[in-house]
């Protein structure tokens, strides 16, 4: 897998994720009780569209350009909400009107049209409280209408450099080596949906399963920045336990914990 071409001098894009993730653990704050449902925290919708292969499951990647949000990342079509998504829906029904969001960007940025009926809620992810800029996203699932090569989709010009559809493990792979950039929603997205056997019963599985909440709290460890989650034992301050959810980025391979 070939790495994007970076300006010259210019920092790369997992310097710049590094940065990113290192100043997030030193400006979380704990989370507070209303930390989850902040109305003034922007939102954006996500969609996770997989196709079977004879090698495996693989996911829809798009490569965003070296500037702007997520530089250089490798992301699931979607984008941030627009009032046009909330126009016709119950006000305050949130996750609705991101499903809408991320039908609507997954048209505009790669020429794919999805059907709300067809895409399963998979988690909605909340990011560390204290920073100046906050997105809470939801992620929604589903197997691709049109499956042909990624060099057929019709890619928005300044918002998406490339689209590649990749096997699961390979894309974790690759992230681990270097060779590409994700975001930790991303890469645990990614992560969960590696033991599915096919399309089919990933999405099933991810029906009975209901959403998941990633209500997250950056801190630092030993080796670096970490993310946890609410079932680990250190989520609301360092103490005692052996519970863990969690993971550790401080360095590639990142390190994903849950026991």
């Amino acid at each position: 897998m070939t790495r994007s071409a970076e300006e010259p001098g210019a920092p790369s894009a997992a310097d710049r994720l590094a940065r990113v993730l290192a100043d997030a653990a030193g400006e979380s704050r704990p989370r507070a009780e209303d930390d989850g449902d902040d109305p003034g925290v922007p939102v954006a919708g996500t969609a996770v569209l997989l196709r079977d292969t004879a090698s495996g499951v693989e996911a829809l990647l798009l490569e965003r350009p070296p500037r702007g949000s997520f530089a250089g990342a490798w992301v699931f079509p979607g984008g941030m909400v627009e009032p046009v998504d909330a126009a016709g829906g119950e006000p305050g029904d949130e996750q609705a009107t991101a499903r809408r969001a991320a039908v609507r960007e997954t048209r505009e940025e790669i020429g794919l049209d999805l059907t709300e009926e067809t895409l399963v809620t998979l988690s909605r992810w909340e990011p560390p409280p204290g920073l100046p800029l906050r997105i809470r996203t939801w992620f929604f699932l589903a197997g691709a209408l049109r499956t042909g090569d990624a060099e057929d989709l019709v890619l928005a010009a300044g918002e998406v450099e490339r689209a590649r559809w990749l096997r699961l493990v390979e894309a974790l792979a690759a992230h681990g080596r270097g060779d590409l950039v994700l975001y930790p929603p991303t890469w645990v997205t990614l992560h969960g949906l590696v033991g599915a056997a096919g399309v089919r019963e990933a999405i099933e599985h991810a029906r009975m399963a209901g959403v998941r909440r990633f209500d997250t709290v950056a801190r630092r460890g030993p080796d670096g920045p970490i993310l946890l989650w609410a079932e680990d034992a250190e989520f609301a301050a360092p103490g005692p336990g052996d519970r863990r959810h969690r993971l550790e980025i401080g360095r590639l391979p990142w390190r994903y914990l849950r026991a």
